[in-house]
């Protein structure tokens, strides 16, 4: 893992690219380098994981001609160096960097980025073609940001941050941010917070030459049966089983690739435990595996279940008990992300990163079981909701069911699911948008009166472009392209490398992918059992209580937190009379969702941190 940044146009400004590059440190602190053509300059800070000796940039071409920054891991780099070597081409490192820049020699930038099978942004220098080629994988594994000015000047880099270092680049805050933001917690991509600052779409690659625009083009995009040709898949489900157990061990295997320390975050759930499963069986010595448990003993604490799993897999375990300065840390995390994020679970995402970084260089995690393979709740009851549209009065006799459901059947989603119920007239994707969002969509119109919807149109368009695709499909396919894309891949990414650790993922192997979207739907989900394919992939793996233990998520007592420790923080930061949402919300109703969850009278834990962490971003960039 790296940051890489660079720029195209005159001036070409090396100083400038230095800066950029530095401030990505954080990312790669292992060494760095730059490459510089006659308009254009890519630069790259290193985190050394494979080929120690001769990796380290900058990476070319033996004539110099072509200049690669990479972040990311090439998995299956070795199978390229063989062919590269049977055409002639003479490679000078041992490392995957290189065989980007080879192949760039002789295929299209959509031919190349199809050939690479791993997580990856990689910015390249064209010299005789005079152009700049940017690249990222078919998930957005990798972040990959960029402005372009006038006269076909771009910048680019793996945060914001190092696209702001350019002095021409303006810190502008776009119009419609804000509100995407408090619809979804993030900005949906290729929007950011910036005006004129975007990101490549995953499955893209963006191709400028000197002194013109950028042209943006698509290599991959996500399909399912119904939708662009794809297959539905004749496996039985025993059978269907056994692939996916095939593909998800090739999928850890081709992931201990590494010249440094390497482990795997261990959260006792499934996905987590089957990865540490295969770990185990594939590593020649045990496995070393972490978890994260805070100090207060009515917060996350995940450490029983995964003791559970490394003593049922001899694991070299190492538990971390945190009690964090909980304030600070907010603002550590903001910075990182350059911009507002929603989601809570980044908190001990970070720490456990942060921990994990003192004992080894690369971990593997269980991120995208519940992606592929519908584990999440919400996708259940988004099919129940698409099952029984046009019912007379659904959501009040839905509500009154609900009234008399045990109050432990959806762990704590009830307010969840009245939301969407209350939405469910309307149909999906609105009602799984009401599930989803951590403000409703009342709290919004009165924080944004008359604004409450935009950004909506995001989640309107996918759903549209996947019509004719199942139910469930569909559903999966919008997550894939909205929470997966904007909130759990930069998480992972942007917490694992502010401490340099690489984080990587097995259950999103590409062959996993397109294997998951092609299974029948009853497949993954039948009523309320959710991932049955996956689960039924490492049976023989894991115990059954296990297997079915209701899903927990990695997140943290907000309510209480905002209550307590955080109480002064949160009332002082957004209604005190240096507030600056109240310059882009209203004042009064940001203060009655304060008061009504220090007052007991709610719960908007959840929706205070999606405030929070937006004024902290307007304080720091000094909006």
């Amino acid at each position: 893992m790296c940051g890489i940044a660079g720029v195209t146009g005159f001036p070409l400004d090396e100083a400038t690219v230095l800066d950029q590059v530095g401030v990505l440190r954080h990312r790669g602190p292992d060494s760095f380098g730059v490459h510089r053509g006659t308009a254009g300059a890519v630069a790259q800070s290193r985190l050394a994981v494979i080929d120690l000796v001769t990796g380290d940039p900058p990476i070319a071409t033996g004539d110099g001609s072509i200049g690669v920054a990479f972040n990311g891991e090439i998995y299956n780099f070795r199978a390229l160096q063989r062919e590269l070597r049977e055409r002639g081409h003479d490679l000078k490192t041992d490392g995957d960097t290189e065989v980007i820049a080879h192949l760039a020699e002789y295929l299209e930038p959509e031919a190349l980025c199809l050939r690479l099978d791993g997580m990856f942004a990689f910015a390249l220098w064209d010299e005789p073609r005079q152009r700049l080629v940017l690249g990222r994988d078919r998930l957005g594994k990798k972040p990959l940001y960029y402005w372009q000015g006038p006269g076909g000047v771009l910048v680019f880099g793996s945060e914001i941050k190092a696209v702001l270092a350019d002095p021409r680049v303006p810190r502008r805050l776009a119009p419609q941010a804000v509100d995407a933001y408090l619809a979804f917690g993030y900005v949906p991509t290729p929007g950011t917070f910036f005006e004129g600052i975007r990101s490549v779409p995953p499955g893209h690659v963006l191709v400028a030459g000197a002194g013109q625009s950028a042209a943006v083009r698509p290599y991959w995009v996500p399909q399912a049966p119904g939708i662009g040709g794809v297959r539905r898949s004749t496996l039985r489900y025993e059978e269907a089983g056994a692939e996916v157990r095939r593909l998800l061990c090739d999928a850890v295997d081709k992931r201990l690739m590494a010249d440094v320390p390497l482990g795997a975050f261990l959260s006792g759930g499934v996905d987590s435990s089957a990865v540490v499963a295969l770990m185990a069986r594939l590593s020649p010595r045990p496995v070393r595996t972490f978890t994260i448990g805070f100090e207060d003993s009515e917060g996350f604490d995940e450490r029983p279940y995964a003791r559970q799993v490394s003593q049922m897999f001899g694991t070299e375990h190492t538990e971390f008990v945190v009690n964090p300065d909980k304030a600070e840390l907010i603002e550590r995390l903001v910075w990182h992300h350059d911009q507002p994020f929603g989601d809570s679970s980044a908190l001990p995402t970070f720490l456990l990163s942060e921990l994990t970084r003192r004992h080894v260089t690369v971990a593997l995690s269980g991120d995208g079981g519940d992606e592929l393979f519908g584990g999440y709740e919400r996708f259940a009851a988004g099919l129940a909701v698409n099952a029984l549209r046009g019912v007379p009065s659904l959501t009040g006799t839905a509500c009154t069911v609900l009234n008399r459901v045990p109050p432990d059947l959806f762990a704590g989603r009830a307010g969840s699911v009245r939301r969407m119920l209350d939405r469910a007239d309307a149909g999906l994707p609105g009602a799984l948008l009401a599930w989803v969002s951590y403000l409703s969509p009342e709290w919004r119109e009165r924080l944004r009166p008359g604004r409450s919807h935009w950004g909506e149109e995001d989640y309107e368009r996918i759903w549209a472009e996947t019509s004719g695709a199942a139910p469930l499909d569909r559903l999966l396919l919008l997550n894939l392209r909205s929470y997966l894309l904007d909130d759990l891949l930069p998480k992972a990414d942007r917490m694992s490398m502010a401490h340099g650790l690489e984080l990587r993922s097995p259950l999103l192997d590409d062959a996993l992918v397109d294997l998951a979207f092609r299974l029948a739907p009853g497949a993954k989900v039948r009523g309320w059992s959710l991932k049955r394919v996956l689960k039924e992939a490492v049976r023989d793996l894991l115990p059954h209580d296990l297997l079915h233990r209701r899903k927990r998520g990695f997140g943290v007592p907000l309510d209480r937190w905002f209550r307590s420790d955080l109480r002064l923080y949160s009332e002082g930061m957004l209604t005190g009379s240096g507030a600056r949402v109240n310059e882009l919300l209203d004042a009064t109703a940001v203060g009655a969702l304060v008061a009504e969850h220090m007052a007991g009278q709610a719960n908007h834990g959840h929706g205070i941190w999606t405030l929070l962490t937006l004024e902290v971003f307007l304080r720091q960039e000094g909006w």
